[in-house]
């Protein structure tokens, strides 16, 4: 969550009744060069991310996880990997489901956000919908959980003004926001199970 100047929490906003559902997918894979050594699994795998492409909606520019809104009361899981397929190419049926983490409320677009776990044992080709997506990000797990890029900057945020906001270098891009608070509660699973 981001922190204001000042050091003090704000309020998170309380989930609004007219809430829309959404889902996404942590996909984890090995890269092409994976051998099972007996080393360090978390050496090996890795997880995609999107860059949306630019446009005046809440979320243009941004990186993603794949996901999106959930259609017609299917079920979350199913949200995750249809949006997952339909953003980058994944076929659902390649993709073994691990698990669940909490709901979170992403209050600029008013969703609840339901982020699965998902695993391929071989690196998926990735196909990216031009509509939606701008780049495939491919990101090494270990990478991630480097605190070397764990960092922070100032932004200007709508709800909060001058905040110093918390992100995930990737190469030369960013993961703030939702995907950022979503992707830490996800690698803070992964050292607790070490």
């Amino acid at each position: 969550m981001p922190l204001p100047e000042d050091g003090t929490l704000p309020s998170w906003p309380p989930l609004r009744d007219d809430h829309r559902q959404a889902a996404v997918l942590f996909l984890l894979y090995p890269d092409d060069h994976f051998e099972p050594t007996g080393g360090d699994p978390l050496d090996l795998l890795h997880l995609v991310f999107i860059l949306r492409p630019d446009y005046d909606g809440t979320h243009g520019g941004q990186i993603s996880l794949p996901g999106g809104r959930q259609e017609n009361d299917e079920p979350l899981i199913q949200t995750a990997t249809r949006e997952t397929h339909e953003e980058v190419g994944v076929d659902p049926a390649q993709v073994e489901i691990l698990g669940r983490l909490p709901a979170f409320h992403v209050y600029a677009s008013n969703h609840n956000v339901f982020p699965y776990v998902g695993f391929t044992p071989r690196r998926p080709r990735f196909v990216p919908c031009e509509v939606e997506v701008a780049e495939i990000i491919e990101a090494p797990l270990k990478a991630l959980m480097d605190p070397d890029n764990q960092r922070s900057e100032q932004r200007e945020l709508t709800r909060w003004g001058k905040t110093r906001v918390p992100y995930f270098a990737i190469d030369h891009h960013k993961v703030w926001g939702a995907t950022a608070i979503m992707l830490a509660e996800f690698l803070a699973l992964i050292r607790e199970a070490q």
